[in-house]
């Protein structure tokens, strides 16, 4: 079956609007007509070889749709079922996921490097980060697909398969941020804004938002920021003016640049934890020498997406929506057509916007 799809033919190069040949599920898979998806920092960090990935291949890891076919051997989900696609899945026998950090599973990205697809020429394509989002229907692992619980819009779930999550695992899971506490949010781009609204969530007295931008004051606000410091070489210095000259409890960083991370880490009070979500390349270099680390007794964590497991922290994620303590719409800047993906790439290079969703 002929869909369109964001094809990325190499790493560096444009992305290819083009049509895609796609097979019927197998054994073990399922076919989903996407919804939604999520432009998220991730997939440029893949077209541009900051992560690694096999091409050429369909990126897009963040969606949500609805199953048209089932393979052999598939149960947890029918044809018409909505779903939300998860780009790491767990395999349950690996060091990690019997330790249960099921988002270390050293093999959940082995489908990455499957053969998913082809062009009409012929060509072979890879899936991306396993669910090849970027593209009207898309084939997957059945591990990839989870239910998606009632009283949650399809379109705004596709949400739910990256930023949310990450926001939401960073300050609950990886940070433990505890009410009364304060936080700092470095980043106000799509996982930014839902760390935010998290930090709320979790009853944090005070919520710093942070980012280079003025134009994300009044995003930042909305999701839950009771205050915005432009990020300069002053930061951690205002951030501490905020609080009391402490710095504040938890500071997490959603950008991947070493001075945000290094900035984060100088906002934290003595005793405090830093959280770093953003994905940075190997040439943003972190320096502290050993005194401080000694003085200052921080926490310095990575945080990977989350530190979630999908399966049990989607419905509280859904129960949040329906009570209306969360808001997906709100993490949403713009809704844009397939064709839109390139520019909404920029977008993000230039620091624009929150998360840009591409609506089928």
């Amino acid at each position: 079956m002929a869909v369109r799809a964001a094809v990325l033919p190499a790493i560096g190069a444009p992305l290819e609007i083009t049509g895609i040949d796609l097979p019927d599920p197998g054994p073990g898979q399922v076919r989903v007509r996407l919804a939604a998806a999520g432009v998220c920092h991730s997939d440029l960090s893949l077209s541009n070889g900051t992560m690694r990935v096999p091409v050429p291949a369909v990126l897009g890891h963040e969606g949500a749709g609805t199953v048209v076919a089932v393979g052999e051997g598939v149960t947890h989900v029918a044809e018409g079922d909505p779903v939300v696609l998860n780009w790491a899945p767990s395999c349950g026998s690996c060091h990690a996921c019997t330790l249960g950090e099921v988002w270390l599973c050293a093999n959940a990205l082995n489908g990455a490097a499957d053969v998913y697809a082809r062009t009409t020429d012929g060509t072979e394509l890879h899936p991306g980060l396993n669910v090849a989002a970027f593209a009207e229907q898309t084939v997957v692992s059945a591990s990839c697909v989870l239910p998606l619980p009632a009283g949650v819009p399809l379109v705004d779930a596709a949400l739910l398969g990256c930023a949310v999550l990450t926001g939401y695992g960073a300050v609950h899971h990886s940070a433990k941020v505890r009410p009364g506490e304060t936080v700092a949010v470095f980043g106000a781009g799509g996982v930014g804004l839902a760390t935010l609204q998290s930090a709320r969530l979790a009853g944090a007295s005070r919520i710093i938002a942070v980012d280079v931008s003025p134009e994300k004051e009044e995003l930042a606000r909305a999701a839950g920021a009771t205050d915005y410091v432009l990020a300069s070489e002053n930061t951690p210095q205002e951030i501490r003016a905020l609080t009391g000259k402490q710095g504040v409890d938890v500071s997490v960083e959603c950008v991947g640049r070493a001075v945000s991370i290094r900035a984060a880490w100088d906002s934290t009070r003595r005793g405090g934890r830093t959280t770093v979500v953003g994905i940075g390349g190997k040439d943003q270099e972190v320096t502290f020498n050993a005194l401080e680390i000694f003085h200052w007794g921080r926490t310095l964590s990575g945080c990977v997406y989350g530190n979630t497991d999908p399966a049990r922290d989607i419905p509280v994620l859904a129960a949040h929506v329906r009570e209306g303590r969360l808001d997906l719409s709100a993490l949403v800047t713009e809704r844009i057509a397939l064709e839109g993906i390139p520019a909404a790439f920029e977008n993000m290079l230039a620091g624009k916007g929150g998360r840009a969703l591409v609506v089928f």
